[in-house]
């Protein structure tokens, strides 16, 4: 999930913030008569507005009491006009957010805290480490609508043209990676690469956890330390000047494209690739391929690196009247199997391990590759990942143009890599 800056969008619901902390939320019908009304609001495009509404249908046949209204929209439309309803007092009940969004909006008082409606909505099955990632200043304010994981996705293929073996994903180094790329690159044809470029605010957040760090600390500041990400960009310059990865102009060209076709891996150019579990299938369609997911290198690191993201948070809306009935929509959504058939991996591998059971059997087969991996790595991911303080979605634009710095040699590693600290500080207020 990559989230765009939100910072100018969420500065008006700064002005009614104190409001919606003090608004009480404890309505539990509609006091007519009639059914209690319900908005849920989530992105994407029309298979997924399908499915939901499939869901919708169910829990509705299951509580006629309830009536659900969905809304959805493209990804970028999407939080423009979210920002727009908080700020009016106008937000949907039940709210799908991802990446730093939760903490944005939960720090502005505009999300209901869980804990008014335990009973109604249970988390006793859902997987901790993807829990976190709505649980933050002692909180919990998201339940995961499913979990993915940030890894290295391969082609076999490039692998076999070039004889060089698939690694040992639970030993492998980050020498071996770099070594590994070289050889694909140097016995491939001209324009297929070992590895496209990796630097992302993800792998940095991969990158700093194996050395203690992360990206940033619980009290919402920067950890990630200007050594590590010094020996990142060496890292990566040396990789680039040994034709591993792309130059710099082709690395600079793809990060405006990022759709999955658009991407080397996509396009059958690269060995290797960093990216989110739940990419595997939108890249072998677009490859053609029967990529695989491996575990991102670190043997010998101090910590494990990976964790488990939720591919995308269910939140309630602190000023609905009806937190009872968003809460027992909510769960039905996270922990129903009936509702786990019908979504299947489309928001992430279930963080439910009893709805993960349930949907296996049909799952198509790259949804099932997605969701043995996710078991597999499981037992050696990290703890949850901190989610950034508010102003911190502008760190994965910072990290793009310093990359690009980087990569045009127009700044050293260390340089940049002060210029980033500074400017994600600013970017926070920390």
């Amino acid at each position: 999930m990559r989230a765009r800056s939100v910072r100018t969008r969420l500065g008006t619901v700064a002005v009614s913030a104190t409001l919606l902390l003090s608004v009480a939320a404890c309505g539990d019908s509609g006091g007519d008569g009639g059914p209690v009304e319900l908005r849920f609001s989530w992105w994407g495009n029309n298979d997924r507005a399908q499915a939901t509404q499939k869901v919708i249908d169910a829990f509705q046949a299951q509580n006629p009491d309830i009536k659900v209204t969905g809304s959805s929209s493209d990804f970028n439309a999407y939080f423009d006009k979210l920002a727009t309803e908080v700020a009016a007092g106008d937000a949907p009940d039940v709210i799908t957010l991802g990446g730093a969004y939760p903490r944005e909006y939960g720090d502005r008082g505009a999300l209901l805290d869980l804990a008014r409606v335990q009973n109604e909505l249970k988390t006793d099955k859902i997987d901790a480490a993807a829990l976190g990632n709505g649980r933050f200043e002692e909180k919990q304010y998201g339940v995961p609508t499913g979990v993915n994981t940030f890894a290295v996705v391969v082609n076999p293929t490039v692998f076999q043209k070039t004889g060089v073996p698939l690694p040992d994903d639970s030993t492998w180094t980050w020498e071996d990676f770099a070594r590994i790329a070289r050889e694909i690159s140097a016995k491939s044809p001209k324009g297929t690469y070992g590895a496209a470029d990796p630097s992302s605010a993800d792998m940095f957040d991969l990158y700093s956890r194996q050395r203690g760090e992360g990206l940033y600390t619980p009290d919402g500041k920067v950890a990630i330390s200007r050594n590590t990400i010094t020996e990142w960009w060496t890292m990566t310059v040396g990789l680039r000047d040994s034709g591993a990865t792309p130059p710099a102009s082709v690395t600079t060209e793809l990060e405006g494209q990022p759709a999955p076709e658009q991407t080397l891996m996509g396009r059958g150019l690269a060995g290797m690739q960093f990216d989110w579990s739940n990419q595997l299938g939108s890249l072998r369609k677009a490859s053609g391929q029967p990529l695989e997911l491996l575990r991102a290198p670190g043997e010998g690191a101090q910590k494990p690196g990976m964790w488990l993201q939720a591919s995308q948070i269910y939140t309630i809306n602190a000023r609905t009247e009806h937190p009872k009935e968003a809460a027992k929509f909510v769960d039905f959504l996270v922990n129903s199997p009936e509702a786990g058939k019908i979504i299947l991996t489309d928001r992430g591998i279930p963080a439910n391990s009893e709805v993960l059971s349930a949907v296996v059997p049909a799952l198509n087969p790259d949804q099932s590759a997605q969701a043995k991996f996710i078991e597999r790595v499981t037992p050696q991911v990290g703890p949850p990942l901190v989610i950034g303080p508010t102003g911190s979605t502008d760190t994965r634009l910072i990290l793009q143009r310093l990359n690009a710095e980087v990569l045009f040699d127009r700044k050293s590693p260390a340089d940049a890599a002060d210029e980033f600290v500074k400017q994600v500080e600013a970017a926070i207020g920390k």
